[in-house]
C-alpha cells in the first residue's frame, strides 16, 4: 500500500524550488540593477512658485546690493544712510524701526556710516544726554549719485499685502526659517548683506577699479 503521508513543505524547501523566494508565495523579483537610476522626486507646483518668487526676490537684493555706484557701501549701509537723510535726528533705535531690524544690529551698520564720517551724532535739543543721528555733507554728496537700497521696495511690498494675507505670510515664512536653521538661526539677524559679526569688512572690486564693501 502506497503511503499517502501529506508532504510537509517548510521554509527552506520553499528556497530549494526554483523562481521562489524564502519567505514570499510571490515568484523572485530580478534584482535592480547597477547604475539604474531612480525614480525622480516630485514636489507640488507651488513649491516651484514659491521658489521662483524666493529667487526673484535674492536677485533684486543683489542687484541693488551690486550697483554701479554706491559710493564703497554695502546694501544695508546704504539703505541705513538713505532712512537717516529721510529722517534727519533720529535715534538708533528709530532707525532699527524704519529698517524692520533689530536695534544690536542696525547699531553696528550705524557705528560703520560713522567711522567713514558719513553720519554723525550730535546731542538731543531736548534732552543732552540723547544722541541724534544726522546725515554729513560727504553723506549727501554720496546719496545724491547712489541708487535707492532694494530693502525699501522689499518692506513696502511686504506692508502693501492685505492684513490678513500678511499675516499668513510671516508666519509661512517663519515656519520655513526655522525648518532650515532650527538650532543654528540668530535671534536678531543682521540686515540684509550684512552676516560678517566680527566687523571685518570684505572689498571686492568695483567698476572703474573703486572697492566696494561687500555686505
Amino acid at each position: 500500500m502506497r503511503d499517502k503521508t501529506p508532504t510537509v513543505t517548510t521554509a527552506a524547501s520553499r528556497a530549494r524550488q526554483p523562481g521562489r523566494s524564502p519567505d514570499s508565495r510571490e515568484p523572485a523579483r530580478s534584482p535592480r540593477v547597477a547604475n539604474q537610476p531612480a525614480d525622480p522626486v516630485t514636489h507640488p507646483p507651488d513649491v516651484r512658485v514659491a521658489l521662483d518668487a524666493f529667487r526673484r526676490i535674492v536677485q533684486a537684493l543683489r542687484a541693488g546690493r551690486d550697483g554701479d555706484d554706491q559710493g564703497g557701501l554695502g546694501s544695508a549701509q546704504l539703505f541705513a544712510l538713505q532712512q537717516i537723510a529721510e529722517h534727519p535726528g533720529a535715534s538708533i533705535n528709530s532707525v532699527a524701526e524704519l529698517t524692520c531690524t533689530h536695534q544690536s544690529s542696525v547699531s553696528v551698520v550705524i557705528q560703520r556710516l560713522v567711522e567713514q564720517k558719513l553720519v554723525g551724532k550730535v546731542a538731543s535739543s531736548t534732552d543732552r544726554r540723547q544722541r541724534r543721528l544726522v546725515v554729513t555733507a560727504a553723506g549727501r554728496r554720496l546719496l545724491s549719485r547712489a541708487p535707492l537700497a532694494a530693502q525699501g521696495h522689499l518692506i513696502a511690498a511686504i506692508a502693501a499685502l492685505p492684513a490678513a494675507e500678511r499675516r499668513v505670510f510671516a508666519k509661512s515664512l517663519g515656519a520655513v526659517a526655522q525648518l532650515m536653521a532650527p538650532g543654528g538661526a540668530t535671534l536678531h539677524p543682521p540686515m540684509f548683506f550684512e552676516d560678517h559679526p566680527d566687523g571685518e569688512h570684505r572689498p571686492r572690486a568695483g567698476k572703474g577699479g573703486r572697492r566696494a564693501l561687500e555686505r
